[in-house]
Formats: structure tokens, sequence, C-alpha cells
């Protein structure tokens, strides 16, 4: 399916500087997003970064990544890709799916799972992912966002708290996980177009503001967002000078296996 890839990036970060701008292996962090992304698609996609800086539209160029220059005063990545998307004339059909600028060891194919979730599922304006968890530590960690799905697949609501809770067995006490298990969800979305150039002018919703998670605003409002459970659990994205530390690691004995 035909569908566009947009990574917003911006220079500004508070435990990690110019991060779209990072060296990983000669190469910035931004760029090795998209390639990585592109790798895994056939050529009917478009990626595109969503910037904040003329740096890193230059920083792409220099490496045939195509780039476009938003405004410096967004609050959030959904309205840099709202702007993105007139930018772009995106008609409001069409899908768009937001690869986070940090995430260079993505697996493509988790990207393609995520928009076919509107291909397949029309009722959805949003789709996501999510994994089961396998870790009560996770389980209970309120920096770990759960989701609890239903039967056809849609989010019925997303939490820092530990859901679903099993009242009547105290398996989390016990240092186990319930059965069936939670879903830890995981941070890709695709919207369509349309709904993406609204979603932002959306008034927030209180629970949104309560638990500091933006998709619940489109819960609030009635708009379903469908749910991609993987069944791998993905590679962490860069948020510290340890992660980054960590991915060139990575890259760097990758290209030692090469030559």
């Amino acid at each position: 399916m035909h569908f566009t890839v947009l990574i917003p990036a911006r220079l500004a970060s508070t435990r990690l500087p110019n991060k779209p701008l990072a060296d990983i292996a000669g190469v910035p962090m931004v760029v090795r997003v998209a390639q990585r992304v592109r790798a895994g698609l056939d050529g009917t996609n478009r990626i595109v970064v969503a910037a904040d800086d003329r740096r890193i539209v230059d920083a792409c160029a220099a490496y045939a990544v195509d780039a476009i220059l938003t405004d410096k005063s967004h609050v959030s990545g959904s309205d840099r890709l709202a702007q993105a998307c007139e930018i772009l004339g995106l008609d409001d059909a069409a899908v768009v799916v937001n690869v986070q600028g940090d995430e260079p060891l993505i697996d493509p194919a988790l990207v393609q799972a995520v928009a076919a979730l509107l291909r397949d599922m029309p009722g959805a304006s949003m789709g996501t992912a999510a994994h089961a968890l396998h870790s009560v530590q996770d389980y209970r960690n309120p920096n770990v966002v759960k989701v609890v799905t239903n039967a056809a697949g849609y989010a019925q609501y997303f939490s820092r708290a530990p859901i679903p809770f099993w009242r009547d067995a105290p398996l989390q006490d016990a240092g186990q996980l319930p059965s069936p298990g939670a879903l830890r969800h995981i941070g890709i979305y695709a919207y369509r177009a349309g709904f993406l150039r609204l979603f932002p002018t959306l008034p927030q919703a209180p629970m949104e503001i309560g638990e500091a998670l933006e998709q619940l605003r489109a819960l609030w409002h009635g708009y379903a967002i469908a749910v991609h459970t993987s069944a791998t659990i993905p590679v962490a994205g860069v948020d510290t000078p340890e992660d980054l530390a960590r991915v060139r690691a990575l890259f760097t004995r990758a290209a030692g296996a090469v030559s």
C-alpha cells in the first residue's frame, strides 16, 4: 500500500542536545532512521523528515533524504506533522506513518504493519502498535505505557497504571504477571492525513492531561485507534547519552562484521 513516512526532528532536547544530528558511525541519527525505513519499503512510499532547523534539512540533503522545514514553535510532534501534511499537500485520505527521529534501529516491517491497519480497519482514524509485557517491573513502571484493546483490535484505553488489573489474583505481588498478560504500547503511529490536520485543534482531554498521553485525546473525542500486536519487542530508541553509546556500538560491530 502507498503511504508517507514522516519523521519529526527538532534540535532541542534536554537529555541529548542536537539529538537528530548525533553522529552514528559517520552519519547523522535522523538520516540513519530514514535510511533504515527506506531499506524495508518499496519505492512507492515517500519518506520525509519534518525538521525545525535548517541544519537538519541540510544534513538530510547531503544524504539524499527528503526534508522540509517546519515551525520551531510547535508544542508537540502532532502539530509538526499536521504542518508537514499541509506543506506536502497530502489528501485527507492519505495515510501517514509517524516514525520518531530517534529510532535508528526501527523494524521497517513494524512501519508497514501500522500503516496496514488503516487499510484494513476503515473505522480507525489512527493506528499504533503494542507487544506483550514479560516483566512485572515494566507492568508496574509508570514510564511504561500500557494499552487495553477490545475484541476487534481497537484501543480501549492507554495508561501508565498497571492495566488490566486483576482484582482477585495477587500475581503482581507474587512477582508474576496476570494471564492473559498486559500489552506495552509502542510509540509509532499511523494517521489519516485529514485526522492529523484536525487533531491539534481538538481540546485536550482531562485524562490526557493527567496521564500525559496525547493519544488519549483521540479516544476522548470518539476517534478509534487500531492496534497492531507485534510478536517481537522493538529495539529501544535513543533518549540519553548512554542510549547513543549503545547504538553506536551496535553500528560499529555491524560495520566490522561486513568488512
